[in-house]
């Protein structure tokens, strides 16, 4: 049954993010009904975009597993997507929107690896994902990004393990599938995601650097074309397992845990909450 926009807000769900791992976590929470928001900044640099609703601030409108996302610039646009079954995206690099909408759930899934803004007030259950907050001081629940056992895990006090700068192992690589800018300059691909690739072929050129593969294997994300790259920056990443292309468009199975993880932790801390207010009255 469809919300009022009243009851709508009062059920908000934002996201700060829109990126993979926060891509996962947004179409759980779609496909439990739970109204939604999602805040990007104005030029997000996602890599695996194929599978990524923060491509709605480039293209309008993006679809991810059968469900569309769509760029707005309101509330009541916001809430008009709600009605259309859609997911609304926002450029809102500062989080304004968490004031104006006064939201029931705040998730951040920047995953800057550090906090850039969201607190403990912005909202009734606040969750961060990753490493860069602490549950019990900024967000009210934690959740754990390091692939491994505890991948996905609700922490309700203390923090995600620490960025360890090393991707996860994929088909036995890890550091080498991840190629990041040489020098700094506008990218211009030459290799499409979903494309096989042959260790050492031209990727992409940064202005006029060339960029080599570093395994063989499937583009499975690249930076969009003319992206201002800067020296460092991750760029491209190569899935060594060549049978399994149809990976380049689907959510990953780490954004997956990461999802019910987040999902977890609302409906936790939403039950803890009534309870409190029970308790109350």
């Amino acid at each position: 049954m469809d919300l009022t926009i009243e009851q709508w807000k009062e059920n908000l769900c934002v996201i700060r993010g829109g990126g993979d791992i926060a891509t996962g976590i947004i179409y759980k929470l779609f496909q439990c009904g739970f109204p939604l928001l999602v805040l990007e900044i104005a030029n997000p640099s996602c890599i695996r975009r194929t599978i990524s609703f923060c491509e709605a601030v480039f293209d309008a409108a993006v679809e991810v597993e059968g469900v569309r996302a769509r760029k707005i610039f309101s509330l009541e646009e916001a809430y008009a997507c709600y009605c259309r079954n859609e997911v609304p995206v926002t450029v809102d690099a500062e989080a304004s929107t968490i004031k104006t909408a006064s939201p029931a759930v705040v998730v951040d899934a920047i995953l800057a690896k550090r906090n850039l803004g969201t607190s403990i007030t912005d909202a009734p259950v606040v969750v961060g994902v990753g490493p860069g907050f602490t549950a019990g001081k900024d967000v009210h629940a934690v959740i754990e990004t390091k692939r491994g056992h505890n991948l996905g895990r609700v922490i309700y006090t203390g923090t995600a393990a620490p960025n360890t700068g090393v991707p996860g192992m994929i088909g036995g690589y890890g550091k080498e599938r991840v190629i990041h800018a040489p020098v700094s300059g506008t990218l211009h691909i030459e290799k499409q995601i979903g494309e096989e690739v042959t260790k050492g072929d031209v990727i992409a050129r940064v202005g006029d650097t060339p960029v080599q593969a570093t395994i063989s294997g499937i583009i499975r994300g690249m930076l969009r074309e003319g992206y201002p790259a800067q020296k460092g920056l991750k760029m491209a990443d190569i899935d060594p397992r060549i049978a399994e292309k149809e990976n380049c468009h689907h959510i990953s199975d780490k954004a997956r845990c990461v999802a019910g993880g987040v999902l977890e932790a609302i409906l936790h801390l939403r039950l803890v909450n009534s309870r409190q207010k029970e308790l109350v009255t």
